[in-house]
């Protein structure tokens, strides 16, 4: 049976532009509406919010509730590995960040072309296998933004993956570069379990442009836009776990309500759907879901997904006047030690880090020219 999964990439903030300023009484109100409601899959990684993901898991959940009561998924960070010696400590600081004895559920990190260095150079899979013999994981498995055909080989090779974690959503459904219901297919195949990441792609699917939601809504007024894309995932054959990020209160009930109310799509909601979708991705100007992979490798300090936000919403508004997107790119240019669009050298470390595959430093680069103009106060 599918389970509500509580993902901990997005929590919210105490100040918008640090993402380490965990307002903690926030995610406390969080986590209880989400167990609450009868839930107790959490979701964390190594690398969320700049490394300090796993600490707040166990200063809001473990430390809050009996191990019993919640599973918790963590992630080995394939990134920083260059070398076998750097595995035990990693594993061992992430035992200690989560506060628990064991993982539930643990996997390689985007196992795909940005991080083979780690995974073809170092045995991971052996490593987390005898940590599941010596009783420290429950269950093994990856998470992936490859293609099919990647992880095709992937699973052919390594029968002992218990589970597969895949971005799975409407938009993604027939992407040629994402691939979400090929890769579906695949796992099947090999009768892995999937566990959906990124059912509203970042957010992206619950602010969809107007021309789109008028189609949803005279369909039915009654449901919500994001109540689409929940439905579109919740009832996929062989999936177990649907993992929704929120950061608020208001959001995790959203998740929950939608969730709980997830009923089967009809043949002309799904043909609703493929219409939909061709109006966002005519309209969409960046495929950013706001991981943040490229904003932790920036060498510039530039906080590329919020810049990447801000330049999408403004373009929706198909106006080269002056927006409040602009405005509030004026103001994050004013922070200290933040690096703006143009401060961009094209190292391209990003490109590598960026599951979507975005040519980060050309997009850069028409958002400076987008945003860093007189209009705003910017000296050309």
């Amino acid at each position: 049976m599918v389970q509500l999964g509580m993902g901990m990439m997005r929590l919210p903030l105490l100040d918008e532009n640090d993402v380490t300023k965990i307002d903690y009484e926030e995610v406390n109100r969080m986590v209880d509406a989400y167990i609450d409601a009868g839930f107790n899959h959490f979701d964390t990684a190594f690398i969320y919010h700049e490394g300090i993901g796993e600490q707040t898991f166990k200063k809001c959940v473990v430390d809050r509730y009996p191990r019993d009561s919640f599973k918790i998924a963590t992630k080995l960070p394939l990134f920083v590995i260059t070398e076998e010696s750097q595995l035990e400590p990693i594993f061992t600081q992430q035992l200690e960040n989560c506060g628990v004895d064991y993982f539930d559920y643990y996997m390689l990190h985007n196992v795909s072309g940005f991080t083979e260095t780690a995974w073809k150079n170092v045995d991971l899979f052996s490593f987390i296998q005898r940590k599941k013999e010596e009783g420290y994981i429950k269950h093994i498995g990856l998470s992936t933004h490859g293609n099919a055909e990647f992880l095709e080989e992937i699973l052919f090779e390594h029968s002992e993956m218990e589970f597969v974690l895949l971005q799975i959503n409407y938009l993604d459904w027939e992407d040629e570069n994402i691939e979400s219901e090929k890769c579906l297919e695949v796992a099947r195949k090999y009768n892995k379990p999937v566990m959906i990441m990124e059912p509203y792609k970042g957010g992206f699917l619950a602010d969809i442009p107007e021309k789109a939601e008028n189609l949803m809504k005279q369909y039915n007024p009654d449901k919500s836009v994001v109540s689409w894309a929940m439905r579109f995932v919740a009832n996929l054959d062989d999936v177990c776990v649907v993992l929704t990020g929120a950061s608020n209160l208001e959001q995790i009930k959203n998740n929950i309500e939608e969730f709980n109310n997830a009923d089967p799509l009809t043949d002309e909601e799904y043909q609703i759907i493929e219409e939909v979708s061709q109006i966002i991705n005519d309209n969409i100007t960046v495929n950013c879901t706001k991981c943040r992979y490229c904003t932790d490798s920036c060498s510039e300090e530039i906080d590329i997904a919020k810049l990447f936000d801000l330049y999408n919403k403004h373009n929706l508004l198909d106006t080269d006047e002056w927006t409040p997107h602009g405005n509030a790119y004026l103001n994050y240019s004013k922070l200290e030690g933040v690096g703006i669009a143009s401060d961009c050298i094209e190292c391209e470390m990003c490109v590598e880090e960026c599951p979507q595959q975005i040519n980060i430093p050309e997009v850069l680069k028409d958002v400076a020219k987008t945003f860093e103009t007189d209009i705003y106060g910017f000296e050309n």
